[in-house]
This record gives C-alpha cells, structure tokens and sequence, in this order.
C-alpha cells in the first residue's frame, strides 16, 4: 500500500538526500479529456510515469505527488508502481503552483536536505539534466537553483534576466517582458530545485496579489533574490524538455518525439 507521507530519511548524509515534489493536481482543460492532464496517455502510458522514472534514475529518494483533480484516479494509478517512497498531498483547491507546493510543509517539515520541483505534465524530463542539476547545486549551494535552456523561440515563455555579470536577478513572464527581455532566450522550464529549508521560508511569504488571485512558485526565486539568498539559473536542460502538453496536439507532438527517442 502505497504511504500518504515519506519516511525521514536514512542515510548518515541527510543533508544530500534529494525529494521530489511532482505536480499532478491540474485538470489539463484544452486537452479534451475527462482524465487528469498527467493521465493522459503517451507512448502507451500516463505521462507521469515518465516523470517519476527519471526521478528514480536521478537517484531521487523521496517522492511527494501532489495531486487535486479526480486525486482519486491518480493515487489508483500511481500505486500500480509499488513504489514505497512514493507520497501524497492534496490541493483541494487549483491556486497558483506555490500554493500546490504549500500543501506538502507538513511533509517537508523534517527534510534537511534538497528538494526538486517538477510538472507532472513533463515526460520528456531527462535523468541526466537532473544529475547535473543535483551536482551543480552540491558544488555551489544556492538557495535554489533553476533548470533552464535556450530557445530559439522563446514566445509565451518566462525569461530569464541577469545583471551585467551574469548573475540571476529575476524571471519576468513575456506578456510582462520589455521589447529588450523578449530578445532572450534563456527560459524558465519549471524545473526547481531548493534547498529545502529555503523552499519552506519562501513558501510561508508567498502573496496572491495578482490578477489570478494565485500563489506563484516563481515568486520564490524572487523572494529568495531579494531577500540576498543566492539563486542561480543553469541552462543545462535539453531541447526535447522544452516541449510542452497543453493540448491534443502537443500531446500528440511529444508522443511520436519519444517514440523516435526509443522510450517505445
């Protein structure tokens, strides 16, 4: 049976344990299905199964799958791995990604070590993007570090923005973006990875003023930056990972993408 929380962790080297928070709560609404989005199926299988296979083959210890939208239907489906460190928590309600991650604190509480977070709806998350996100982050211990890359179009996607030097001042979404940021192409892909006690500290400042009325997990990197934590950005992920899910056709697109990548 499948636990409701991960256990603490049982090395003698807790700080390096890495956990997983994946989220999973989203109805997927463009996607013409009455499924999860991350139940939908691709190359024959529910997309967050490849999520959660590269988090095991990144050496991921602990994994929190949040879940909202029919939950029952993913928890039933996520028990089929019989995967012991594989836990749940609940957003009953559908506001913001910081808040989704907010419903985990309790399971987080006692983890001293790192925390990735992810999509659930990103089944061409590579293993080796996040071995070299989980390295990287070991040799210079940010606060948080961002998994990005660089797109040749970086149209609807939030940008990246560095100082002078190079060093990360902030993403800014590209209906906020000047005329100057739509010209980069470093992107923000989702992908999270924080010292834990960080990630705690930034979750408990989130606002929701915004037009959405929602939490941002975004808005950690910038409360961490202002608050002088150092965040870093890393554009280390691969061109397969920036494609996205949000309708048939995108499903359809990463589909056949993982089939001439040999996951079929």
């Amino acid at each position: 049976m499948t636990k409701t929380e991960p256990s603490p962790p049982q090395t003698s080297d807790a700080g390096s344990e890495v956990w997983l928070v994946v989220l999973a709560a989203g109805k997927g609404t463009r996607m013409n299905s009455e499924l999860p989005k991350v139940l939908c199926p691709v190359v024959d299988r529910p997309m967050i199964h490849f999520v959660l296979d590269a988090a095991d083959k990144a050496g991921i210890t602990q994994k929190i799958a949040v879940v909202g939208y029919q939950a029952d239907l993913v928890r039933q489906e996520l028990a089929t791995r019989n995967d012991d460190s594989l836990g749940f928590a609940e957003q009953t309600e559908q506001l913001g990604t910081g808040h989704a991650v907010q419903m985990c604190r309790e399971q987080l509480a006692n983890h001293d070590g790192l925390t990735l977070v992810v999509a659930g709806d990103s089944p061409l998350i590579q293993p080796s993007s996040l071995k070299k996100l989980i390295e990287h982050f070991h040799a210079t211990r940010p606060a948080l570090l961002l998994g990005t890359l660089t797109k040749d179009d970086p149209t609807g996607l939030g940008r990246i923005v560095r100082n002078a030097e190079g060093q990360f001042t902030g993403i800014v979404e590209h209906k906020d973006a000047t005329p100057e940021q739509r010209e980069i192409q470093e992107v923000n892909m989702s992908t999270y990875l924080f010292n834990n006690a960080d990630l705690l500290d930034s979750l408990s400042k989130l606002g929701n003023d915004n037009a959405q009325g929602e939490y941002y997990l975004t808005d950690c990197a910038r409360l961490l930056h202002e608050a002088g934590r150092p965040v870093e950005a890393l554009p280390v992920l691969q061109d397969c990972e920036s494609l996205s899910i949000n309708n048939p056709q995108e499903l359809q697109l990463v589909d056949q993408t993982m089939r001439e990548m040999g996951y079929a």
